[in-house]
């Protein structure tokens, strides 16, 4: 695992409670979704999905959300999982996964576009924390994708910084147009997540952790209908 930095400002962590949690006596047990961190790509993967599961299904425990986990995250975190997604406000990753205070780094962009800058952010988990996933989650309905899309298809440059979003998501939009697709949109939003995905497993600081197997990064889909993330790439298999 990726040895931990010292930041100013953003502590990660430094080994306090196993678990990241107050231990007051007479504590009631943690649930399942309460108990320590996970520290394997394979296992942050399950404990998300179970999250998403929980989400789908109602069934939501809504852990680490307490004046306990507050207090006991104020000094130290420990994430197991960093998010990468878009600035949609019907896409909100703590919900999505049923998490809490201190479980997810989550990086939010409009189409969840990655430059320079947010690709450091996007390091930040792995390298400083060892936080051992990173999701990309494209979602459905994208309004930043489908501007970018009409965009790019009438040549017609949107206002400002805009473009630069749009100019980001041109590697998909170039790659849905080779083909025939019943909803280009929707089949954008999916290409990009994978595209991007594809390039964080290549960048220099964390290629090299994804070689060791001490890194997933996954791309996703999430639907605004049923609530359910799809697997794209990158699953984790060990």
């Amino acid at each position: 695992m990726a040895s931990a930095a010292v930041i100013t400002g953003c502590s990660s962590k430094t080994g306090s409670d196993s678990a990241g949690k107050a231990t007051a006596v007479g504590a009631a047990s943690p649930s399942p979704a309460e108990s320590a961190p996970p520290t394997t790509p394979r296992a942050a993967y399950a404990r998300l999905l179970e999250g998403n599961e929980r989400w789908v299904n109602g069934s939501l425990q809504r852990p680490n959300q307490g004046i306990d986990r507050r207090r006991s995250v104020a000094e130290e975190q420990d994430p197991y999982s960093v998010i990468v997604s878009c600035i949609d406000s019907r896409v909100p990753p703590e919900m999505v996964f049923d998490t809490g205070l201190g479980d997810l780094f989550v990086i939010r962009t409009g189409g969840q576009v990655v430059a320079p800058v947010v690709t450091g952010s996007v390091e930040y988990g792995p390298v400083t924390s060892g936080s051992p996933l990173i999701l990309v989650l494209g979602h459905q309905r994208c309004g930043a994708v489908k501007a970018a899309y009409k965009a790019l298809k009438e040549r017609k440059p949107l206002p400002g910084n805009l473009q630069s979003v749009v100019e980001t998501l041109r590697p998909a939009y170039e790659a849905v147009s080779k083909e025939k697709h019943a909803d280009p949109v929707d089949a954008m939003i999916r290409v990009h997540a994978q595209q991007t995905a594809a390039d964080l497993r290549r960048s220099a600081n964390l290629g090299p952790l994804v070689r060791k197997r001490d890194l997933a990064v996954v791309s996703a889909y999430y639907s605004l209908d049923t609530g359910k993330v799809e697997v794209l790439s990158g699953a984790p298999s060990a």
